[in-house]
């Protein structure tokens, strides 16, 4: 049987996370085999770390982690190792804010032995069109970095294959920015399995949003030069 591990970044989501955990732990519940539910608190200011824990004492697989804030992509790298050295034999990414619908990952489920990675594609956005425009805009930048055609990079709903994850993850950066997007690079590149498939993403659930748009330039102009840099690892 296929053991799963559920990562997900937290950060400041205590008006969010005790439905996030809700919707995800029964999917864990259900696969069984010691699968888990893995929250990691990137440093929250808020009670997010402290409602997680009330949820442990009658969840037994769900494991809430906390540690200093590194940002998301950092996060989930370490959720991603977390995952890999617990015994994963699949890994399963989204984020805290309930833009994600967890009944669409069982399509995704379905398709894990024949694809090293299973993302999501977001069609019909509705966070707003400046996250449209940024997503469009990463797709052009990735095709002159890499040469590589990637439909949506960023998509935090992606299921992949452990073993194919733990061959690659040292081609990443420490604490670096944009951990998801590289991975859906280096399985491009590497011309592994993957699949898209659409996904519904709604609007923010609650609490605010910690990425704006000048954060989100910032990221963009380190982004560029760090790829550069990242293309010569990955050949």
């Amino acid at each position: 049987m296929d053991r799963l591990y559920i990562i997900i970044p937290a950060y400041n989501e205590e008006e969010n996370i005790g439905k996030i955990i809700k919707d995800w732990y029964p999917i864990v519940e259900r696969i069984g085999n010691h699968s888990r539910l893995v929250i990691l608190d990137d440093g929250s200011q808020d009670r997010t770390f402290s409602i997680m824990q009330k949820y442990k004492d009658r969840l037994e697989a769900f494991e809430p982690i906390t540690k200093p804030n590194s940002g998301h992509g950092a996060t989930i790298l370490s959720g991603y190792r977390y995952a890999i050295q617990s015994g994963a034999d699949y890994i399963f990414q989204t984020d805290s804010d309930g833009q994600t619908i967890p009944e669409e990952f069982w399509s995704f489920w379905d398709q894990r032995e024949t694809y090293d990675m299973v993302i999501g594609n977001r069609k019909g956005r509705q966070d707003g069109l400046s996250r449209i425009f940024v997503t469009k805009a990463l797709k052009a930048v990735l095709f002159l970095c890499f040469r590589v055609k990637v439909p949506d990079a960023n998509t935090p709903f992606r299921l992949m294959r452990a073993e194919t994850l733990k061959k690659h993850l040292a081609l990443i950066p420490e604490n670096y920015n944009l951990t998801n997007v590289i991975i859906s690079v280096i399985f491009a590149k590497k011309k592994l399995p993957v699949l898209y498939l659409p996904i519904t993403f709604r609007p923010r659930q609650g609490g605010i949003n910690s990425i704006n748009m000048r954060k989100i330039i910032r990221i963009g102009c380190r982004a560029i030069k760090d790829f550069r840099r990242i293309n010569k690892r990955i050949r």
